[in-house]
């Protein structure tokens, strides 16, 4: 169900928007606002910019700026400097490689909700131990799949996921159809290839591909 109220999004509103969340790396400031409008138009509002280029901040900062339709978080946050950066450019949630306390508390203190990364049941407890039941698994295919969330379901029923690590357009239905699964994250909605062309309308088609998908 598409979010209507966007001024105090919970981690569980940020999945709940589109059955995916792109993971975008942008490296051209000028590709951010386009790219943002083309994803928009396709249905997709929820846009993770990875803070993995040193264009990252001002790209957020563009895209929460120019295009209000959109609700632009940061992707890849490590540190509390991460979190603190990301809200000032105007980040409106964050997503996290991994979990520490530090980064849970960060962003708490930043007013940005999160979508912590966990990859063992560990991590996952350490998570719900900070009041954290929305979570992104990653790297998801590599770590174990949709294998990984069946057996995860016994003992965590109250979690629910975003896999991100290896999801594709081709494997995305499987991962949507488990009970635990709100979302997945992937990066084919915006391939390197269009973003450099400028190949807006594509990414668009994708972006409609995605918002189609059903969820179980």
């Amino acid at each position: 169900m598409a979010v209507t109220d966007t001024t105090s999004l919970t981690p569980r509103d940020v999945m709940a928007d589109a059955p995916v969340i792109p993971v975008i790396v942008l490296n051209d400031v000028a590709h951010a606002v386009p790219l943002a409008r083309a994803l928009v138009a396709g249905g997709i509002r929820m846009l993770e910019v990875t803070l993995r280029t040193p264009q990252a901040i001002a790209c957020i900062e563009a895209i929460a700026r120019e295009v209000p339709e959109a609700i632009v978080g940061a992707g890849t946050i490590r540190t509390a400097s991460d979190a603190d950066a990301a809200a000032a450019a105007g980040a409106r949630f964050g997503v996290s490689p991994g979990y520490t306390p530090t980064i849970g508390r960060a962003c708490r203190e930043a007013g940005i909700p999160l979508l912590p990364g966990v990859a063992t049941g560990s991590e996952i407890m350490a998570a719900l131990e900070d009041g954290f039941t929305a979570l992104k698994f990653f790297p998801a295919m590599q770590a174990g799949g949709p294998a990984m969330l069946k057996a995860w379901h016994g003992p965590f029923a109250d979690v629910v996921f975003c896999p991100t690590g290896g999801v594709s357009a081709g494997n995305a239905g499987e991962l949507l159809s488990l009970p635990n699964v709100a979302c997945v994250g992937g990066s084919w909605l915006t391939p390197g290839d269009a973003v450099k062309a400028g190949d807006w309308a594509r990414i668009t088609a994708l972006a409609k591909g995605a918002k189609a998908l059903p969820r179980g």
